[in-house]
C-alpha cells in the first residue's frame, strides 16, 4: 500500500478563506479540484439544465400526450436501490403531473435478470399498459423495447448505464451516456435522470397550459429520492450530482421526507437531523438493496411509495431483517471467496492481474458485494459467480464485478467477448462494475481471459494500492465541532471523504471482537483513540498512517478518534 497527499494549490485555498470559506474546508475542496465558490454553490438554480439532455424534450411530449389521453402508465425499474428509488421518483412525479394511471414493473433478479426483456414487456402489455417508461436501465434491451413497440406500446427509455454495440430505438431515449448527448454530467445516476425527465415534462405541460409557475406542483420534494439514489449508485458526486445530493440532505433534515425514508432512518438508527451522505451508502441503500438481492424489491419500492408513517416503518424494519439475513449470507461467502482468492497468492505462484472465483453454494444476489470485498483486499479487478437459480438455467453461472481505478470493467468484458466468442452469454455494465452470464463449463476460459486482459492492461503501479490523503491533521481541528461540521458536507465517489495522513507513534494496542485492532497513538503530543476495522496483525512502534476522523460516543462522553484506512513503512 502507498499512501500519497493531494496537491493543494494554496493560491486557489486563500481565494476561498477570503470568500468565506473556512480554512479546513478550503484546502479539502481545492484537493478535490474545486476551483472556484461557484462550484460550491447548491442552489437548485445552479443545477445543469434539462435541454441539455439528448432526447428529453421528445420524452417530455409523449408524456405530456400520455397524461392528456389519460393512457396507461408502466415503469420498468431494475432491482437496486437507484432503480428503486428512480421507480418511486417516477411514479410520484407522474402522480403529481396529473397522471391518473401509473404502476410499475420490477424484474426479478433470479427469473427475469436485468433490464427490460422481451417476456417483461409481454407481461407489460397483458396488464393493459399503453406506455412503457424503462428507469436505470433500458440502453441495453434492443429486443424489450423492440418487442413492446411490436404489441403497440410507446416505449420511452431512460437510463444512465453506458451503451452497447447495438442501440435501441424507442419513441424517446434519455441518458446522459448516449452517442451524440453532450449534457455535462455524464455520472448522472438513473434517479436523477428520471428526476430531470420530470422538470422537463412540467415545463412541457406549462408550455400546454395545463400549469402556471405559481400553481406546478414543487418536484423539489422528490430530492430526498434523488439524493439516496444518487449516493446508494456509487456515481461520481460531480458538482451537480453533489447539488442534488445536498438539496436532498437539507430537506430531510428539516424533517421534509418521505414516510419512508423517515423510516429507514428509524429502522437504520440514524438520526435525520442529522443526515450525511455516508447514512445513504451504508444505512439506508444497503437495506433497500436487500430487498433486491435475496427477496423482491416491491418491498423496497412500496417503502418509498408510502404515505403512511406506520407502514413506512414497518416495511423499513422488513427490509433491515432482510438486509441481516444478507449480511449472514456474505460473510460465510466472503470468507470463502477470500479462501479461493488467497490460492492464486500462494508462494511460488505469480498472482494473476485479475480475479475470478466460483463456487457452487454461492448466492447470486450477494456476487457483487463479495467482489467488492475481494477487490478492496487483493486490489485486483474481481468477478464473483454463483450458479443460477432461475429454472432451466442451472448450467449457467451469473458473474458480478468490481473494478480499480485505471481498469475499465465493461470494456474488458467487451475484448474477452471478441477474443472468445460464444463465452459470454450476456454482459453489461460501466467502468468500475459490471455483470455477465456464462456457461459453467466456460468458467475457466473466462478466468484465463480475463486475467489476459488485465495483464495487458494493467501494470505494477496500477496493481498497487494507492490511498490519497490530504496530508497532516492541525490538532486544532482534531475537535468533535469539526468532525460534525464535516459530515454534513457532501463527500463520496470522486469527492472523497476527508482522510489525512502522518506519522504517528502507536502507544497501545489490542483485539476488539476477536477482528479489529483499538489503538491509541500520539499524534502531535496528544493520545488519540483509534480502530483499524478487520485488521488483526499488530503494528510497529512507528507508523506513516492514513485515517479519517470519527466520534466515539461512551458513557455520554464524546470523543474525536481515528479511524484507521491504512499504514506505509
Amino acid at each position: 500500500m502507498k499512501i500519497i497527499e493531494r496537491e493543494i494549490p494554496s493560491v486557489t485555498v486563500q481565494a476561498l478563506v477570503q470568500a468565506g470559506i473556512s480554512p479546513l474546508l478550503a484546502r479539502l475542496y481545492v484537493a478535490r479540484g474545486v476551483q472556484s465558490l461557484d462550484e460550491l454553490d447548491t442552489g437548485l438554480a445552479k443545477l445543469l439544465p434539462p435541454s441539455g439532455l439528448l432526447g428529453i424534450q421528445t420524452a417530455a411530449q409523449v408524456l405530456a400526450d400520455a397524461i392528456a389521453q389519460q393512457r396507461r402508465i408502466c415503469i420498468v425499474a431494475d432491482y437496486d436501490c437507484d432503480g428503486a428509488t428512480a421507480c418511486a421518483v417516477g411514479v410520484r412525479g407522474l402522480r403529481m403531473l396529473g397522471a391518473q394511471h401509473v404502476s410499475y414493473e420490477v424484474p426479478d433478479r433470479i427469473v427475469d435478470g436485468y433490464g427490460l426483456s422481451a417476456a417483461i414487456s409481454r407481461r407489460v402489455h397483458a396488464a393493459g399498459h399503453e406506455l412503457l417508461l424503462t428507469v436505470d436501465n433500458g440502453i441495453g434491451s434492443v429486443e424489450g423495447v423492440a418487442e413492446a413497440q411490436r404489441l403497440g406500446m410507446t416505449v420511452v427509455v431512460t437510463d444512465h448505464h453506458l451503451p452497447g454495440d447495438a442501440l435501441p430505438t424507442p419513441h424517446a431515449m434519455v441518458n446522459p451516456n448516449q452517442p451524440g448527448c453532450t449534457f455535462e454530467s455524464k455520472a448522472m445516476a438513473g434517479c436523477g435522470v428520471m428526476f430531470y425527465v420530470l422538470l422537463a415534462l412540467r415545463a412541457e405541460l406549462r408550455v400546454r397550459g395545463t400549469f402556471t409557475a405559481q400553481n406546478q406542483p414543487k418536484l423539489d420534494t422528490l430530492l430526498p429520492l434523488v439524493a439516496l439514489g444518487t449516493v446508494a449508485d456509487v456515481v461520481k458526486l460531480d458538482a451537480n450530482n453533489r447539488r442534488l445530493v445536498a438539496q436532498g440532505l437539507q430537506r430531510i433534515r428539516k424533517g421534509h421526507m418521505q414516510a419512508g425514508i423517515r423510516g429507514l432512518f428509524e429502522a437504520a438508527g440514524k438520526d435525520f437531523r442529522q443526515a450525511c451522505t455516508s447514512d445513504f451508502g451504508f444505512g439506508l441503500g444497503p437495506r433497500i438493496n436487500a430487498a433486491g438481492r435475496l427477496a423482491d424489491m416491491t418491498i423496497g419500492i412500496e417503502c418509498l411509495l408510502t404515505d403512511d408513517d406506520g407502514v413506512g416503518l414497518e416495511l423499513a424494519r422488513t427490509l433491515t431483517r432482510i438486509n441481516r439475513e444478507r449480511q449472514e449470507m456474505e460473510s460465510g461467502m466472503r470468507m470463502q471467496a477470500f479462501a479461493l482468492a488467497d490460492e492464486l497468492f500462494e508462494d511460488g505462484v505469480t498472482p494473476p492481474a485479475a480475479i475470478s472465483v466460483f463456487d457452487p453454494e454461492f448466492h447470486e444476489g450477494v456476487v457483487g458485494i463479495v467482489a467488492s470485498r475481494v477487490k478492496d483486499r487483493l486490489h485486483r479487478p474481481t468477478f464473483v459467480f454463483a450458479a443460477s437459480q432461475a429454472e432451466g438455467k442451472a448450467h449457467e453461472l451469473k458473474g458480478s464485478g468490481r473494478s480499480i481505478p485505471g481498469f475499465h470493467l465493461r470494456d474488458a468484458l467487451d475484448l474477452v467477448a471478441k477474443r472468445h466468442p460464444g463465452v459470454l452469454l450476456r454482459f453489461g455494465g460501466h467502468a468500475m462494475a459490471a455483470g455477465c452470464t456464462i456457461l459453467e463449463d466456460h468458467f475457466h476460459t473466462f478466468e484465463r481471459a480475463f486475467a489476459q486482459v488485465a495483464q495487458e492492461w494493467l501494470d505494477a503501479k496500477t496493481l498497487t494500492r494507492c490511498v490519497e490523503t490530504d496530508g497532516p491533521l492541525d490538532p486544532a481541528f482534531r475537535q468533535s465541532e469539526v468532525v460534525e461540521q464535516l459530515n454534513l458536507e457532501v463527500w463520496g465517489q470522486g469527492f472523497a471523504y476527508p482522510m489525512f495522513s502522518e506519522d504517528v507513534e502507536i502507544i497501545s494496542q489490542r483485539l476488539v471482537g476477536e477482528k479489529h485492532l483499538k489503538l491509541q497513538v500520539l499524534h502531535r503530543g496528544d493520545v488519540v483513540d483509534g480502530i483499524w476495522f478487520g485488521r488483526t496483525e499488530p503494528l510497529p512502534n512507528w507508523v506513516h498512517m492514513a485515517f479519517r476522523l470519527d466520534i466515539n460516543e461512551f458513557r455520554g462522553e464524546r470523543k474525536v478518534q481515528f479511524l484507521v484506512e491504512g499504514t506505509q513503512g
